[in-house]
């Protein structure tokens, strides 16, 4: 199922939050090789999981993490503004734009994972008055986001071949709602069910029209 949890509410779910970190570790450090850091526990932990940053997490059925999304809102500070600036024309600073990172797959996942985080990714747009998620990948990324219809637009790349990083533009399109619920194997209304349970109907109305 997908949790959405903020930063300040990961102690309510130990070993959710637990298992990620150790994931992001074994992902980023072990398996791609990045520069990141990680701590004494094997927890791979960055300045921005600091600003309580909104997690989308596909949780397995005994608890652990099966793969997960950052999201931090552009009015505040951001990823691709501070490191990847060289990428992109000027500041990206919207509060309708929101900023997805540290896509990170638990090894083993299945397609499905992958595509019900972008569905979760849709029901943040469609309920917080979301327009435009913006995040720095990899070319490794493109295939998976073409096999499950969510490719974005690209705003600058770096870089050639397998070293490709690039910053990318989501925006939400209903018609491809329905092929990536049909992938993640959920459908749209137990989506929008698990969306509810975590901020309710009343938060989802409020953003709505306030955006």
């Amino acid at each position: 199922m997908l949790r959405y949890v903020y930063a300040s509410d990961l102690n309510d779910f130990p070993k959710l939050a637990r298992t990620m970190f150790r994931d992001r570790a074994d992902q980023f450090k072990t398996r791609l090789g990045w520069d990141v850091s990680v701590d004494p526990e094997g927890y791979e932990r960055d300045e921005y999981d600091d600003l309580n940053p909104l997690y989308v997490i596909w949780e397995e059925p005994d608890g652990s993490h099966g793969g997960s999304m950052r999201f931090l809102p552009t009015t505040g500070r951001t990823m691709v503004n501070e490191h990847f600036g060289d990428l992109i024309s000027g500041p990206i600073k919207s509060p309708l734009i929101w900023e997805c990172t540290r896509f990170c797959l638990t090894r083993g996942a299945g397609g499905h994972v992958a595509a019900a985080l972008m569905l979760g990714g849709g029901e943040i747009m469609q309920n917080f008055g979301v327009e435009h998620f913006v995040g720095v990948f990899d070319a490794r990324m493109v295939r998976i986001y073409r096999m499950i219809g969510s490719s974005p637009e690209v705003l600058g790349s770096a870089g050639e071949g397998r070293e490709q990083i690039s910053v990318g533009l989501w925006h939400f399109d209903p018609g491809a709602a329905d092929k990536v619920a049909e992938r993640a194997g959920v459908p749209l209304e137990r989506s929008r069910q698990w969306f509810d349970r975590a901020f309710g109907t009343q938060t989802a109305i409020k953003f709505a029209r306030s955006a």
